[in-house]
């Protein structure tokens, strides 16, 4: 062979390995081309969810722009729970699912709790019964309990926890007649101040045995916790309201000496 010329076979293998070159060329290509398609449709995915996730955080509901409002939207809150768990204690009562010496502590304590947030709402919430109804709460014992009866059901009827001696319920009444009467006669005739001692007077009438569910003390105070727990804590009784309810609570309490039993002579 002259130097200089290449053979047949040596030009079919530079042939061959040129074309495998080609090849291998062609392949690392489509390689990133593809690399780069995956990497593409990966930031276009990602830049997808950046933009879900603004989107969501846009459309978000902001209940409250400042801390008055966030408070205000607490205070809602806690007045809900303190329903809804009224309407649970007293369905488990009716049930017999707790006894009445657990019901009632806890009853009176939802009672005050409502009581003292229905101040801070009276601005906001002037009516509880509404509100309610805004929120679609189906809770009639809660309301009765809370808005029209204001003490719990086993001093507003008879029960047998309340188990105190006869003597000692007697004591006890005379001495919540002499101060709600007192009160009244220094004009103290804010509802914050007049409710607390008509249902200490309430209870306390229950806790004596020869008083019947209808004797007049129990069923006029009865009327005027319902009417204070339709006013406001700082709302105060009117000269009309405060010398009708000073009659009525001498009234009851004259009634109420006559019934207690007469000793012999």
């Amino acid at each position: 062979m002259v130097e200089g010329k290449l053979t047949n076979r040596e030009r079919e293998g530079m042939g061959e390995n040129g074309a495998g070159m080609q090849s291998r060329t062609m392949d690392a290509c489509e390689a990133k081309l593809l690399c780069d398609r995956r990497r593409k449709s990966r930031n276009e995915w990602v830049a997808s969810q950046i933009l879900s996730v603004n989107f969501v955080a846009s459309m978000a509901t902001v209940l409250w722009t400042d801390k008055r409002e966030r408070e205000m939207y607490d205070n809602f809150a806690d007045l809900f729970a303190i329903i809804k768990t009224t309407e649970k204690l007293e369905k488990a009562y009716v049930r017999d699912v707790i006894s009445a010496k657990e019901y009632e502590p806890a009853c009176a304590k939802l009672i005050a709790q409502f009581r003292t947030l229905k101040t801070t709402l009276k601005d906001t919430v002037p009516d509880v019964e509404r509100f309610m109804e805004a929120y679609k709460m189906d809770c009639p014992a809660a309301a009765n309990r809370l808005i029209i009866s204001g003490i719990p059901a086993t001093v507003e009827h008879k029960s047998a926890s309340s188990d105190s001696g006869t003597a000692v319920a007697v004591a006890e009444c005379v001495q919540h007649y002499i101060t709600a009467m007192d009160s009244l006669k220094l004009n103290m005739v804010a509802v914050d101040q007049v409710h607390p001692l008509l249902s200490d007077l309430v209870a306390s009438l229950s806790r004596v045995p020869q008083l019947s569910p209808d004797f007049e003390g129990k069923v006029k105070g009865r009327e005027w916790i319902t009417i204070l727990n339709k006013m406001g804590a700082a709302d105060e009784l009117n000269e009309q309201q405060a010398r009708q309810l000073l009659f009525d609570l001498e009234s009851s309490y004259n009634a109420f000496i006559n019934s207690l039993p007469k000793s012999s002579s």
